[in-house]
């Protein structure tokens, strides 16, 4: 199990191996908009990795293409919907959005 923690709230949860930032943001906050269900069509779910990077899944083709139409898209931006966890790695994330 990985521990994910949520900024700016400081809400954590704990996430199995092969889950989803996605899943993990949802399951702290099950309000978060996203739009496409885990497609990486949309860029909703948007997200800076601030520590843990290496306890996640590499970057896809797909995902990649989808970061390249975002805005303000940095080396820390993952999609939340592709960045799934692989071990027992503390990850911490900042929530862009809130709409």
């Amino acid at each position: 199990m990985s521990s994910v923690t949520l900024a700016p709230s400081g809400k954590s949860v704990e996430v199995a191996e092969g889950a989803t930032l996605l899943s993990a943001i949802l399951e702290a906050m099950p309000d978060f908009h996203h739009e496409c269900d885990g497609n990486a069509q949309c860029g909703s779910c948007h997200i800076y990795v601030l520590e843990g990077r290496k306890g996640l899944t590499r970057t896809t083709r797909e995902e990649n293409q989808k970061l390249d139409t975002i805005v303000g898209v940095g080396s820390k931006s993952r999609l939340a919907c592709q960045a799934k966890v692989l071990g027992a790695e503390n990850i911490k994330i900042e929530i862009l959005s809130f709409v």
